[in-house]
């Protein structure tokens, strides 16, 4: 008898093992697998990634997740949206407007901290980075004396060449944003429906493709998470700031290790949610109990999707739904919003 009973546990220790193992191999683990979280924004961009004309994007992210229809703050402009994307935290707490977050106005916002002071708080010693064509960044977002190496630079050739030089010097840091600012330009002054704004978006295109192939020289990618996104999208017209669908839905790409090929992610995805995947990445716990967001399902092989903690912000919830419903509707005055 005990001689059946060893041979059966035997055979159940092989069955374990054997699916533990199976052709897929074992499952490797998100949390904490990154040694560094690469950033790209790309300032009025909105979903105009998948346009068949972004042929780095496109062969970056081939084997990666892209979500063409992550959600914006419920202010579709720069300050509130960079702000929420760098502290996981909403529109409705944070009050961040362009003007604030750039030092033109005088009136205060409630300052949260970025996954730039989070990670310094949980890794005193990572190297961090923000190098971008919009100032604004490193003044009103990214805080001040916690060792983040900011450069200020533009036009966007030159921000890119920064970011080579600061590469080639053998930096490795654990956190790194850039913004490129030229999209937008193009989109104000002509709206997302103009030959310039198509020409804007393929410069923006090798610029990705240059800092992409930069990091993967510098083998930077092996253990690295690239992320690429935008802020908000710009109306034909241009302009934006308001709730049209080419406004308020924008773009999150992630390639790495552990990432879904072709994952599609869930459906409430919102820029915010970059700190929350950037930090888990890393191996990070947010501090605030303001932090909204999340790390979307179909994104890492092993995350199935967080729920959203909307019980930190009612106000978020309530005016986001409004929003979401106001949008995908069609309302009939969207080009005049």
């Amino acid at each position: 008898m005990k001689r059946i009973i060893a041979l059966f546990l035997t055979f159940t220790m092989l069955m374990t093992v054997c699916f533990t193992v199976s052709a897929d191999g074992p499952e490797e683990k998100t949390f904490g697998a990154y040694k560094h979280v690469f950033i790209v924004g790309i300032d009025g961009a909105g979903t105009y990634f998948e346009k068949d004309y972004m042929e780095n994007f496109h062969r970056i992210f081939a084997n990666g997740a892209v979500k063409y229809g992550a959600r914006t703050e419920t202010k579709t402009d720069s300050g509130p949206n960079w702000t929420s994307i760098l502290t996981g935290v909403s529109y409705f707490k944070h009050g961040a407007e362009n003007g604030v977050v750039s030092g033109e106005q005088e009136r205060t916002f409630k300052r949260y901290p970025s996954i730039f002071k989070i990670v310094r708080d949980a890794m005193p010693d990572a190297e961090l980075a923000s190098i971008n064509n919009w100032g604004a960044i490193n003044i009103g977002i990214v805080e001040d004396d916690i060792g983040v190496t900011k450069i200020n630079v533009g036009p966007d050739d030159a921000t890119v060449d920064a970011i080579v030089n600061y590469f080639n010097e053998g930096h490795a840091p654990a956190v790194f944003f850039t913004q490129l600012d030229e999209v937008d330009a193009a989109g104000h002054g002509y709206g997302s429906s103009s030959v310039e704004y198509e020409n804007a978006m393929k410069l923006a295109d090798g610029r990705i493709g240059r800092i992409y192939d930069c990091l993967e020289e510098k083998g930077l990618l092996e253990d690295g998470l690239f992320i690429v996104t935008a802020d908000h999208g710009h109306k034909e017209t241009g302009g934006h700031g308001r709730f049209s669908k080419l406004e308020s839905y924008s773009t999150i790409a992630v390639k790495g290790k552990t990432v879904v090929k072709g994952g599609k992610m869930d459906d409430d995805v919102k820029l915010r949610d970059i700190a929350a995947i950037s930090l888990y990445a890393l191996g990070v716990q947010p501090t605030e109990w303001s932090f909204s967001a999340r790390v979307p399902g179909n994104l890492f092989s092993d995350v199935k999707g967080e729920t959203r903690p909307y019980y930190r912000d009612i106000i978020d919830l309530i005016c986001g739904t409004v929003m979401w419903i106001y949008t995908n509707l069609g309302h009939p005055f969207d080009e005049y919003f």
